[in-house]
């Protein structure tokens, strides 16, 4: 095989035991692709809708968010550097029974006329929530409420449209603070979809795909099954002739398929969602709304746990709140900007479809494979840089350390392409740390300030080292 492979200027081949090739990439071939352009432009660019992040209205973001809207944020950003077509998505839950509750509380005490924040909704929904649990004539005006709201009742949607923008700034601020891309012309309520909902009931009738269940309209895609082994159902309109948010997920789909024109559906939702996003999908496909190569796609996660291997909590046992864990992670760190690189990279760097330990001190430390070692490895670079008495020549590679560092370099294109085709930002994160590391040693190992190639190699590496952490989301800071 080495004797019919025709290598010549490319690499040489050296037999390495039975059935092993080695394959020495011959230098200017290195060179000349470090001199080329990091990743080229798609084959086939396409239109790719993310859903994620998706908070609830009148509740502050909190730790349970953070995966979510990580994900999908780098995953975002890969994609529109890739040269796709980037639509991305907030799916704020913003309707339902909870805001009747809401709205009657805040009409108790005068309309809330005056400023209040995010805090301040949340301590008012607990308040509107006991008095919904323990008093009849409350409870009966929430309902009521809720139906004021759904027929278009003046008053009332004026104080929800309140409840919503006030909440939409808050998460805009959090967004801005942890680096995410998301913007108010991003979110995309369930509200939105409600005068899609019936037409979405009438056009799945039609196709005869739902039936009558206990007086519910159910969908039942091929496939899914109970415990007791008989078809599963996923609820389209409820037997009191409302409709859940099955419904909503469906007119959601619908129109990202039909009216966005989206050829790839990302929803980044947390893995327990996975049967019902399934579901979603094949009623979805068997409507022919994923027809003409449209493929939607559930980008699962797992959850963030504490040092006890448990859901990740206050120490009271509370959810924490996203603010006060930026707040924690300025305190910790040298600087801002280290505390979210951080926090983002901990996450980032994990598979996704697993659970990850959230550890303060590993995730903070600058060895090892963490966010601030990519953070000083680029910041060290630039000092060098800095520092150097030359500039920057046509790169030669004579050292192991500096082949090392111009192959591993290399790897860009490559652990993109991977990230994108599986919706993997670790394997970028693999990546730069893999760079990182390599460039460590050829610092040791060989000179820099007075070698042009050297200089040209530094440069380099730190362009790579700088794009890949701008495609995560991780700040990047001038020192450390």
């Amino acid at each position: 095989m080495a004797e019919r492979a025709d290598l010549s200027g490319l690499a040489e081949v050296e037999i390495s035991g039975p059935g092993f090739l080695n394959l020495t990439v011959a230098d200017d071939v290195l060179v000349e692709l470090l001199a080329g352009p990091d990743t080229p432009p798609p084959a086939d660019p396409q239109r790719v809708v993310i859903d994620y992040s998706s908070p609830n209205v009148a509740k502050e973001l909190h730790v349970g968010h953070l995966r979510s809207t990580v994900i999908g944020d780098a995953l975002a950003r890969l994609f529109e550097w890739a040269g796709h077509d980037v639509v991305r998505v907030n799916h704020l839950g913003d309707w339902g029974t909870q805001f009747g509750m809401l709205i009657e509380h805040m009409s108790d005490l005068g309309g809330l006329d005056g400023e209040f924040g995010l805090s301040d909704l949340t301590a008012f929904y607990r308040q509107a929530r006991v008095k919904f649990d323990g008093d009849d004539d409350f409870r009966t005006r929430a309902r009521l409420r809720v139906v004021a709201l759904q027929s278009g009742d003046g008053p009332t949607r004026q104080m929800w449209r309140r409840l919503v923008e006030q909440s939409e700034r808050s998460f805009v601020a959090d967004y801005d603070r942890l680096g995410i891309t998301l913007g108010l012309e991003d979110f995309a309520g369930e509200s939105s979809y409600q005068d899609q909902l019936a037409s979405v009931l009438d056009e799945l009738t039609a196709q005869g795909l739902l039936v009558e269940s206990e007086g519910a309209l159910c969908a039942f895609p091929a496939g899914f099954t109970g415990r007791d082994g008989r078809p599963f159902p996923l609820i389209v309109r409820k037997s009191d002739g409302g409709f859940g948010y099955a419904a909503t997920d469906l007119a959601a789909l619908r129109h990202r398929a039909r009216d966005l024109k989206g050829d790839r559906l990302l929803y980044v939702v947390g893995a327990p969602q996975s049967m019902h996003f399934q579901m979603v999908f094949a009623v979805g496909r068997d409507a022919g709304w994923l027809d003409g190569g449209v493929s939607a796609e559930h980008i699962g996660f797992g959850s963030i746990l504490g040092a006890d291997g448990k859901m990740f909590k206050s120490r009271s046992g509370e959810t924490i709140k996203l603010g006060d864990l930026l707040d924690e992670a300025d305190a910790r760190a040298s600087t801002p900007a280290v505390g979210i690189g951080a926090i983002k990279y901990a996450d980032l760097s994990s598979d996704r479809r697993g659970d990850y330990v959230f550890d303060w001190d590993r995730m903070l430390a600058t060895t090892g494979n963490t966010g601030p070692y990519l953070q000083y490895a680029l910041a060290r670079i630039r000092s060098v840089l800095r520092k150097a008495t030359v500039e920057p020549g046509p790169v030669v590679l004579g050292e192991e350390a500096e082949r090392r560092l111009a192959l591993t370099l290399l790897g860009l294109e490559p652990a993109v392409a991977a990230a994108i085709e599986h919706c993997e930002p670790h394997r970028l994160a693999v990546h730069l740390h893999e760079v990182a590391a390599a460039f460590s040693t050829f610092y040791e190992r060989c000179p820099i300030q007075s070698s042009p190639s050297r200089v040209a190699l530094t440069a380099r590496t730190g362009d790579s080292l700088r794009l890949g952490l701008d495609l995560l989301g991780l700040p990047v800071p001038e020192a450390m």
